[in-house]
């Protein structure tokens, strides 16, 4: 297993559309693996390949030990249906670390994908989890999460992203 890098904002790659997985691909299983050693290791509940560099649809979600929710691998994940009714949640994303907003989206949703295993599955859902494979199947269609927001907002929380990363490196300056 290997922690692969995360790409950050503005990465280009993070704007581009992940093409459906072969799942006769035999990389496919190390690549599952990595992706949830990489989320562990970031401590983030949701990992999508583009953020580490890779075009393929592939998701990871791991809530840790106190949640109902298993791990799960989701692998060429469609969203099937989507409730009326949505409900605003605060999202962050480890590709804009420190960044938060909320993000008003469906409150349930039906996913229909294949699991690690390449097992056809069928999954509605709501609350935190819905709210998660959203924000995730959003990067494989190269969208983030301040994409839901405001112009006025999105460059808000933009600029501040780019103070933070030009304060971390001061910093580093600094400390040398």
């Amino acid at each position: 297993m290997a922690v692969l890098d995360i790409l950050l904002y503005p990465d280009p790659i993070l704007r581009q559309t992940s093409s459906f997985v072969d799942l006769k691909d035999t990389a496919l299983p190390k690549l599952v693996e990595d992706m949830f050693e990489t989320l562990r290791a970031s401590n983030g509940i949701g990992l999508a390949a583009p953020q580490i560099g890779v075009l393929k649809r592939v998701i990871v979600i791991d809530f840790g030990r106190e949640t109902e929710v298993s791990p799960l691998a989701l692998i060429n994940p469609e969203i099937l249906w989507r409730s009326e009714e949505t409900t605003p949640f605060r999202n962050g994303c480890l590709s804009l670390p420190g960044i938060w907003a909320d993000v008003v989206r469906p409150a349930a949703i039906e996913i229909k994908y294949y699991d690690e295993n390449f097992q056809p599955q069928l999954l509605k859902t709501d609350g935190l989890l819905a709210v998660c494979a959203q924000h995730e199947i959003d990067h494989l269609n190269g969208k983030i999460f301040i994409d839901h927001l405001s112009k006025l907002k999105r460059d808000f929380l933009i600029k501040k992203f780019f103070n933070r990363k030009m304060q971390e490196q001061e910093d580093l300056i600094t400390q040398k």
